[in-house]
């Protein structure tokens, strides 16, 4: 069954604190529902024990999608890895969730604002080596767990681009699976509806974001970091951008996709109003999942 989430960003931003501090947990969930989410990912204010998250989740009657997990195989073991993971499992098992938001953040800049994007890590071929290796044997962990690793792609990351993606996709098994990020891969210059095609089958999760054409244009004129590329109002929640997400989403259902679709959007609340684009997005997704997922 596909059901329509929503991440907490548009709330509150996890790499820049100061956006949204001012919306409280209770402001983004309760909001969340009234615009007709399902469920809603992981955020930076919310509690990481299940005991508590469950009743809080419950009493807004939404699920709990999936949540980010930082991954250092570049630097780790994946031994290390899977110890390191294990209390993020835990909470995403015990609340019923079924895939893992993994990306490796070894040498990453996306979190720095005094950093170009033109400047993010890039692997050489023993990492490439390494992080194969260690992506599929925590793939395969996962997978017994019953939690499918999700892996995103992103911004000021090893793995930004659409080569990159491609690459990875190629040298792992299936037990590793794709989310794809309409909004980051067309920031990288990829193509969604291209991806959606070519890894249709081990697509394990979706995050629609939206891109506004020209200040993105204007961020990469700019060389700006990814931080304040956000700032400067590069990403939107869908319908209010320059995506065309019914031919993605139309082939994401042909091939039979039945995960979760997430609104997500990094924006200044203040700018954005919460509530307002919460309520864009899942009414520009909402008539789209009715229309491919009978």
């Amino acid at each position: 069954m596909v059901r329509i989430g929503i991440n907490p960003l548009t709330w509150t931003n996890d790499d820049l604190p100061a956006l949204g501090e001012e919306n409280s947990l209770e402001k983004c969930l309760s909001e969340a529902k009234q615009a007709g989410y399902d469920g809603v990912e992981l955020g930076r204010k919310f509690p990481r024990d299940p005991a508590a998250l469950g009743p809080l989740l419950s009493r807004h009657d939404l699920k709990l999608v999936s949540g980010w997990y930082s991954a250092r195989l570049i630097e780790r073991s994946p031994a290390e890895e899977i110890e390191a993971l294990q209390e993020h499992l835990h909470l995403l098992k015990t609340l019923g969730s079924t895939v893992m938001v993994f990306a490796e953040v070894s040498r990453c800049v996306h979190g720095d604002r005094r950093i170009p994007l033109s400047r993010r890590p890039k692997m050489s071929e023993a990492d490439w080596k390494r992080f194969l290796k260690g992506l599929d044997e925590v793939g395969a962990y996962l997978a017994k767990q019953g939690v499918a690793l999700a892996y995103h792609h992103h911004m000021g990351t090893v793995i930004e681009t659409e080569d990159e993606v491609d690459r990875m996709m190629a040298g792992t098994s299936d037990k590793v699976g794709l989310l794809l990020d309409t909004g980051h891969l067309s920031f990288a210059g990829g193509d969604p509806l291209r991806a959606a095609g070519r890894h249709a089958a081990r697509i394990a999760h979706v995050h629609c974001k939206d891109i506004r054409k020209a200040r993105l244009a204007d961020a990469k004129q700019k060389d700006l970091s990814f931080l304040e590329s956000v700032l400067a109002d590069a990403f939107a929640v869908p319908g209010d951008g320059s995506i065309d997400f019914a031919p993605i989403l139309g082939k994401l259902a042909k091939e039979g996709y039945r995960g979760w679709l997430v609104v997500e959007a990094d924006q200044d609340p203040a700018k954005a109003h919460p509530l307002t684009h919460a309520r864009i997005g899942y009414d520009c997704l909402s008539p789209l999942k009715n229309r491919f997922w009978k």
